[in-house]
């Protein structure tokens, strides 16, 4: 497996698209990019870094307007900055790295008290976060962390490898008796990707030293995770589990099992994955073999938008927030409706 410490935008922006929280089986409406700020916010820029202040607006720049969790983020954020007499302002990039610079520089000249920013390119936003710094604006980096920022919202990445990896070795020993094959479908090109994958094949390989590992794939999203699983199973016609760094990557192991003849309620076969993303919360709710999910809630997502530069205003020693993340599998029906209908 090729390591790209900087990989090219568009292998980034997938990837960021994929793994940015739970992803929506279906469509919903688009939000469109809000007005600009109107020079009345009662943010003091001087004192951005210090002291206690309020904020009237915050910026949230999602740039993956295409997807379902966009529409549904925006509706949750805006609600959540509601009940702090907060108005929430949007981004409208279409995936479009150089779209967001624009309209992230855009704010920055109107300083836009406070921007929660998800980067297509991490390190080409550094000089674009650190003029909102030195502007006195509240930076916030949203699903990492930029060396110029006021605070950041981090998913639980280890956390969430570990969680799914203790599972699938749990799962490996009662029902292999610690035998067996696994692939894992990995990622090295962004923070999140490389701390979900250290943990998911650390906590595995650690609890089922048994298993045999026959190939650790970079794949991040359903088509690439079928081709990737299906040339595996060429050479390993017998795996028996396929844990992905995205719930999106394990989906198209799951397919790929399928279409070379795996039943899909297989007792001897494991498919897992992260984010919590519908397709897979819903074959875990009907009994396949696709058995666990580590799983975000876009609520807690949403709420951390608004309350980490909330934070940073108050003047709170450590704003930061590691969103929480959940282990689902079987039997945890209520939940998984809950993660469902918050993306309704």
């Amino acid at each position: 497996m090729t390591r790209t410490l900087y990989p090219a935008p568009a292998s980034r922006r997938q990837f960021l698209a994929l793994s940015g929280g739970v992803l929506a089986a279906t469509g919903l409406a688009t939000a469109g990019c809000s007005a600009p700020d109107d020079g009345t916010s009662t943010a003091d820029p001087a004192n951005a870094s210090t002291g206690s202040r309020t904020l009237a607006k915050i910026g949230l720049d999602y740039p993956f307007t295409q997807l379902p969790l966009y529409s549904t983020l925006v509706k949750l954020s805006t609600a959540a900055a509601k009940k702090h007499d907060v108005s929430l302002l949007t981004t409208s990039d279409a995936s479009n790295p150089d779209t967001q610079a624009t309209n992230l520089s855009t704010w920055v000249t109107q300083k836009i008290p406070a921007i929660v920013s998800f980067p297509m390119v991490f390190e080409a936003t550094e000089a674009t976060a650190k003029r909102a710094l030195d502007a006195g604006l509240i930076w916030v980096t949203y699903g990492g962390s930029l060396e110029h920022q006021s605070a950041d919202i981090q998913f639980s990445f280890l956390e969430g490898g570990r969680l799914l990896g203790e599972a699938a070795a749990k799962w490996a020993n009662e029902e292999l008796g610690g035998k067996g094959k696994i692939a894992f479908l990995t990622d090295s090109t962004i923070q999140l990707g490389r701390e979900r994958t250290k943990g998911m094949i650390d906590a595995f390989t650690k609890n089922a030293p048994g298993v045999d590992v026959v190939a650790r794939e970079q794949a991040i999203d359903p088509d690439t995770g079928l081709s990737k699983s299906r040339a595996v199973l060429a050479k390993h016609p017998d795996l028996n589990l396929i844990l992905g760094v995205t719930d999106a990557a394990a989906y198209g192991g799951f397919k790929a099992l399928q279409q070379t003849g795996r039943k899909a309620t297989d007792a001897k076969t494991f498919v897992g994955g992260q984010d919590g993303a519908a397709p897979s919360l819903l074959a875990i709710k009907k009994g396949t073999f696709y058995r666990s999910s580590a799983a975000l809630a876009p609520k807690d997502i949403a709420n951390a938008v608004v309350d980490v530069p909330l934070a940073v205003a108050a003047g709170k020693a450590k704003p930061s927030v590691q969103v929480p993340i959940t282990l689902v599998g079987r039997g945890d029906t209520a939940r998984i409706d809950d993660l469902l209908a918050q993306n309704s």
